[in-house]
């Protein structure tokens, strides 16, 4: 039996889960990465530490990817959350749960993850060429027949996986190369855009709370005055606007409605636990106990202190007020800021900034069973520059593992 040939362009998470299960199964694996060493962009992921998956049930787990959720079904039943999770205990990786269902490894080190991966594939007997950029496809016949090297090299295979992730982070090699190689071959690309990014604010409302972490509220994307989309859990202030998990998940609701023209704004709840009504009766309670107090020391017990000044600013209620004379309409005002701080949203960070890229090639032109292309013979696709993208939590990067996973063996066995 000749043994095939299988040739992976990109050698990120996906590029060597597919890699790597292409040699377990017998073909002769060669793996191409552009940068000095494979895993630049994974070793950078979860701000270092690196959420592997989620424990969130099937249904729930696709339901993240939004309508594009269904083309990946077959991928997390062949390779799930629960065999990532062995996969890399077997590999000496152990992992943790944390808040939200995220998995971790226990050592809190993507870097981990990376050096296990590298040696895995180097293990099954992939062959790893870095430093080497691919220029084009070799095609003949109407199917792929190979690659060629920016240098000009033929490097002819059976197979071809292209796994060269998206255009955010290009520092780590995601420069989109992904999407020229598949056009040439008449494949469409959906249009990219960034998803899980931070987004940018009018004045200088986020500059002054810059740095400051909120956690455990409730945040509103609101287009032309109607609600769109709703996250609750921590978020941070930035120098241009603001950023953290419930911002990143729901930046694509407001990327998208900022193309289409629509007016943007950000309502923060600061105090979820309470409705209005528990609201003022915790003002009045706080006003009652501690009327010969300032107002900005009263605030001091509802909010962090770097939040004091720009409350009392907003609410129009000088600091040096005292509590006992706070008038009701006062009071009402402050409620509804707590209940509403409100941020006017001026863009999204430009897509190299972005966690994950969304749009690429088209989920309709990939066969799910298999992730080979639906348009020629021997080519398949993995990870990113697929047209497949989720909020925060470790979805991301289950898919770009089951999607390498599928796609690596799927082109080893034909």
């Amino acid at each position: 039996m000749v043994m095939r040939t299988v040739i992976v362009v990109g050698g990120g998470a996906s590029g060597m889960m597919a890699a790597g299960q292409a040699a377990s199964v017998g073909a002769e694996t060669l793996l191409l990465e552009k940068m000095h060493s494979p895993g630049r962009k994974l070793g950078i992921t979860g701000k270092g530490r690196c959420n592997l998956t989620n424990i969130a049930p099937p249904a729930d787990f696709i339901s993240h990817f939004g309508p594009t959720g269904l083309f990946l079904r077959q991928a997390f039943h062949r390779f799930s959350s629960d065999d990532l999770v062995a996969f890399f205990e077997k590999l000496g990786v152990p992992t943790v749960v944390e808040r939200g269902g995220r998995i971790f490894p226990a050592s809190e080190q993507a870097r981990d993850v990376v050096h296990a991966l590298t040696r895995w594939i180097r293990m099954q007997g992939v062959t790893v060429r870095s430093g080497v950029s691919v220029d084009g496809l070799l095609f003949e016949g109407g199917r792929v027949r190979g690659v060629r090297d920016s240098g000009g090299k033929d490097h002819p295979a059976d197979a071809v996986v292209i796994a060269t992730g998206g255009v955010s982070y290009p520092a780590t090699g995601s420069t989109g190369d992904g999407y020229r190689l598949a056009q040439s071959v008449g494949h469409s690309i959906i249009p990219l855009r960034p998803a899980l990014v931070p987004i940018e604010t009018k004045g200088d409302l986020a500059p002054r709370l810059q740095g400051l972490s909120l956690r455990n509220v409730n945040v509103v994307i609101l287009v032309n005055g109607a609600k769109r989309a709703k996250a609750f859990g921590e978020m941070i202030f930035t120098h241009f606007g603001l950023s953290g998990p419930v911002i990143l998940s729901l930046s694509g609701d407001v990327a998208d409605a900022l193309d289409a023209g629509g007016v943007v704004s950000v309502s923060i709840d600061l105090k979820p636990a309470l409705d209005e009504y528990k609201l003022d009766e915790r003002i009045l309670r706080d006003l009652a106990l501690h009327g010969k107090r300032k107002f900005e020391t009263l605030l001091k017990g509802l909010l962090p202190a770097k939040m004091v000044p720009l409350c009392a600013e907003q609410v129009g209620i000088s600091p040096e007020h005292m509590g006992h004379q706070i008038t009701a309409g006062e009071r009402g005002r402050l409620r509804a800021w707590l209940k509403d701080f409100r941020l006017e949203v001026t863009g999204v960070r430009p897509i190299a900034e972005a966690i994950v890229t969304a749009g690429g090639v088209d989920t309709k032109e990939i066969d799910p069973r298999t992730m080979a292309s639906r348009r020629v013979d021997g080519l398949y696709f993995a990870g990113e520059v697929i047209n497949v993208d989720a909020d925060t939590g470790g979805y991301n990067l289950q898919a770009a593992f089951s999607t390498g996973w599928l796609a690596g063996r799927s082109a080893a066995e034909g």
